[in-house]
C-alpha cells in the first residue's frame, strides 16, 4: 500500500472515505507503474473555498477546481509524450494533492457519474500529476489518459473518457 498522509478540512470527506480511497488508488498508481511503495503522497480533503484559494494562490486562477497538485520533484518529460523521469527514493515525497467536496459532488451529478469512481479517478489523476504526468498536448494527454484507464481498469472503475 502506498504511504498517503490524509488531512480532512471538510468533514464530508469522512463519510466519503478519503482516507481509504487515496491509499487505495495511490497503491495502483505505484502497483501499475512498478514504484516502491515507501513513496509519500499527501492528501487536503477541503471544499471549494479552500480550494479556490488555492487555485489563486499558485494558479492564479480564482476559481474553484476539482483537485489541485504540486509536485515535489519535476519529473515531466523533456519531448510531449515522453515517459516521465523515475522518481528515487533518497527523496520519497512526491508531492501534495488537494481536492474539493463541493466540486466533485458537482461534477458526478452533472456528469451521470458515481460520486466514489469520480473522486477515485481524480486521486489517480493527481498522483500521476506528482510522477510528472501532464495533458499540456494531445500526445501527453493521450499518454496520461491511457494509463489513467488502466488503473482506473484494476479499481473496477469504467474508462472515464467515453
Amino acid at each position: 500500500m502506498a504511504q498517503v498522509e490524509t488531512i480532512i478540512e471538510d468533514s464530508r470527506w469522512e463519510d466519503a472515505a478519503l482516507q481509504a480511497r487515496a491509499a487505495k488508488a495511490c497503491g495502483v498508481v505505484f502497483e501499475i507503474l512498478g514504484l516502491d511503495s515507501q513513496f509519500e503522497v499527501s492528501v487536503l480533503g477541503c471544499d471549494d473555498t479552500r480550494i479556490s484559494g488555492l487555485n489563486d494562490t499558485f494558479r492564479q486562477k480564482a476559481a474553484a477546481t476539482n483537485v489541485l497538485s504540486w509536485p515535489s520533484t519535476d519529473l515531466a518529460p523533456d519531448v510531449s509524450g515522453g515517459i516521465p523521469s523515475a522518481p528515487n527514493l533518497a527523496d520519497p515525497e512526491l508531492g501534495d494533492i488537494a481536492i474539493s467536496y463541493d466540486t466533485c459532488k458537482r461534477e458526478a451529478a452533472d456528469q451521470a457519474k458515481e460520486f466514489d469512481d469520480h473522486v477515485t479517478h481524480l486521486l489517480v489523476h493527481g498522483t500521476l500529476h506528482l510522477l510528472g504526468y501532464d495533458h499540456e498536448t494531445d500526445k501527453d494527454a493521450a499518454l496520461m489518459e491511457g494509463l489513467e484507464t488502466r488503473i482506473l481498469a484494476k479499481l473496477g472503475i469504467s474508462d472515464p473518457y467515453l
